[in-house]
């Protein structure tokens, strides 16, 4: 592990990484996307898991990963095809980006994803923390993996005491903390998936930071980053997802009015007892959503 100046006031290093390891053993969970080789299987979790809970994404990785068993085939799809396939994860941004990446990688790396860090940051919708999941999860590639549930283990084990900690004060406790790959010198029995290299080190430090979550206060809010999330129901988000659903539903070919569309919306709000959507606000959110990608417009209709 790499020196590191380590904060004082938490668990001392060697105890911190026993703690990891005995409570990730502890608390494993068996999730589908684990234990595998294929970094594109991995990346759709990873995406997938990005502010959405882990039992909603169990239902919607199989299915996705039926309809777009590879990078090829998800970069071929429609876009409509997917975002179809997407609905009800929410956050409809993710998937347009998912499958631009994959379109990138069909053209550019032969229908795979590069294990060069820099070459997958530089693709639509991957950031630092996904790279470093793909690498460590697909091909255990050692980096820094600073999502939710990880960022919650630090917090809680090594800040006990202190508030606003920055990531940019975590990363390199993340970093220097993280195996290097196995290099096959490993224990007699023991998987290569078993805590000694980055992918059984971060499967260790997700299943604590979420034993932590939900046992207790959550540890994140210590977090110079941490925001509360606002209510869904009544926002603009509620407002696209609404939009999208609607215009994917209509007919391919036909598509539906955009007035259509708004009287429904402004309806539906009223029903739920909040305030009509106005011209000005409905324009807007689909002219977001056309610059996005997620449908056309011909004339005055929209097209999924």
């Amino acid at each position: 592990m790499r020196e590191v100046a380590w904060p004082e006031g938490g668990l001392p290093r060697a105890e911190f990484v026993e703690r990891v390891r005995a409570m990730g053993e502890a608390h494993y969970r068996e999730l589908p996307w684990r234990h595998l080789d294929d970094a594109y299987a991995v990346l759709v979790s990873e995406v997938m898991l990005q502010q959405t809970q882990v039992a909603r994404v169990e239902k919607f990785w199989r299915r996705f990963l039926g309809a777009f068993p590879t990078i090829d085939a998800l970069a071929a799809a429609s876009t409509s095809d997917v975002l179809e396939r997407w609905q009800g994860l929410g956050y409809n941004r993710r998937a347009l980006a998912l499958k631009k990446a994959a379109e990138t990688c069909a053209a550019r790396y032969a229908g795979h994803l590069p294990r060069a860090y820099e070459e997958l940051v530089a693709l639509p919708g991957i950031g630092p923390a996904t790279a470093a999941g793909v690498r460590a999860f697909a091909w255990q590639l050692p980096g820094v993996y600073l999502e939710t549930n990880v960022r919650a283990v630090f917090l809680h084990d090594l800040f006990p005491h202190d508030e606003k900690v920055s990531d940019r004060t975590l990363v390199p406790l993340v970093e220097a903390t993280c195996p290097p790959a196995p290099d096959g010198a490993l224990p007699d029995g023991a998987s290569p998936d078993a805590l000694f290299g980055p992918r059984g080190w971060y499967y260790a430090l997700l299943d604590y930071g979420a034993h932590l979550k939900a046992t207790g206060a959550n540890p994140t809010r210590k977090s110079a980053h941490y925001t509360r999330q606002s209510a869904f129901e009544g926002s603009r988000r509620q407002k696209r997802s609404w939009i999208v659903r609607r215009v994917l539903a209509a007919d391919a070919d036909a598509g539906v009015r955009a007035q259509e569309v708004h009287a429904e919306l402004d309806a539906a709000e009223r029903a739920s007892g909040r305030d009509g959507v106005d011209e000005a606000t409905f324009a807007s959110i689909v002219d977001d959503l056309l610059s996005e990608g997620f449908f056309k417009r011909a004339g005055d209709v929209l097209v999924p």
